[in-house]
């Protein structure tokens, strides 16, 4: 069952910060390993940026060890830019076998281009090894799945969708205009078809669990209309989940980060010059004012 228009309305206006789980506090005795291992899938020649944010928005929530995958020629490159994070160079699923043992989380798509057949790839082959760690699906990730939606149900995996309108829009052959109209209802709809969670992007952006359950965010604003923002919320996303929370509770906790951190960032740049590395700067200082 759906939610009420008064369940969905309370939910609305409510504090927003009544759904968002703080980050706990790390024990003194605490080693990376505690805080998460995840490994991302992402980036295509001329989109290799896209890698390089997602990484960022996974360290910057507190993973402790992050793996990037990128193309095999793109490694050395991408490791001077991310120095904080562990990167694999490959071109097939095979490439990264070694690289993602032992992972608390995944994250596969942004920037992934002409690569998405790979993320294809990638999901059928954790299917196959009955592999349950959450996996967040972004941007290219997702659009290897057009007019599929029922394919990743049967894979059967614990996955988190982070489509904007116009990728749900093509997921379900409508249109953006069609998903605009009832956000809410499309995003639970489309969780419960795969009994996972779904991040619908966008002014204030819906967060739906197959259970029903529906959270509307109050933060961001519209200078987050650039290039790479997404990016950082999928690597936010997959950063909380690596280190415990529960998918519902990543994807809440991720999105109001990532819009108040925007907002802090166009607090201090302006709507029209802040940028996605601006609001990765904002994240530490989000996290602060949870507590």
């Amino acid at each position: 069952m759906l939610k009420t228009k008064d369940q969905r309305l309370k939910t609305k206006d409510q504090d927003p910060k009544a759904m968002v789980k703080p980050l706990p506090k790390r024990l003194k005795e605490s080693h990376k390993g505690d805080f998460g291992k995840v490994f991302i899938l992402a980036g295509s020649e001329g989109m290799l940026g896209a890698a390089v944010l997602c990484s960022r928005g996974a360290l910057r929530v507190g993973a402790g060890l992050v793996y990037l995958g990128v193309p095999a020629r793109a490694r050395d490159s991408v490791n001077l830019a991310t120095p904080e994070v562990i990167v694999a160079g490959g071109d097939s699923v095979k490439d990264f076998t070694n690289a993602f043992q032992k992972v608390d989380a995944f994250a596969l798509g942004p920037g992934l281009g002409w690569r998405r057949t790979i993320a294809r790839d990638f999901l059928f082959f954790l299917s196959e090894q009955k592999i349950n760690a959450p996996i967040v699906l972004d941007a290219d990730g997702l659009m290897a799945f057009v007019n599929e939606l029922a394919t990743l149900e049967k894979l059967k995996l614990n996955l988190i969708l982070t489509p904007h309108p116009g990728e749900m829009a093509r997921l379900l052959g409508r249109t953006s205009e069609e998903i605009q109209k009832e956000r809410e209802k499309v995003a639970t709809s489309v969780a419960k078809l795969f009994g996972g969670v779904v991040v619908l992007k966008g002014y204030q952006t819906v967060v739906a669990e197959s259970s029903g359950k529906v959270y509307i965010n109050q933060t961001g604003n519209p200078g987050m209309a650039t290039a790479g923002v997404g990016d950082v919320l999928t690597g936010m996303i997959a950063g909380l989940v690596g280190q415990g929370f529960s998918s519902f509770e990543a994807a809440v906790t991720g999105v109001y980060l990532h819009g108040l951190a925007g907002d802090l960032a166009a607090k201090e740049k302006g709507e029209y010059g802040m940028i996605a590395s601006d609001l990765i700067d904002k994240i530490p200082e989000a996290i602060l004012k949870l507590k």
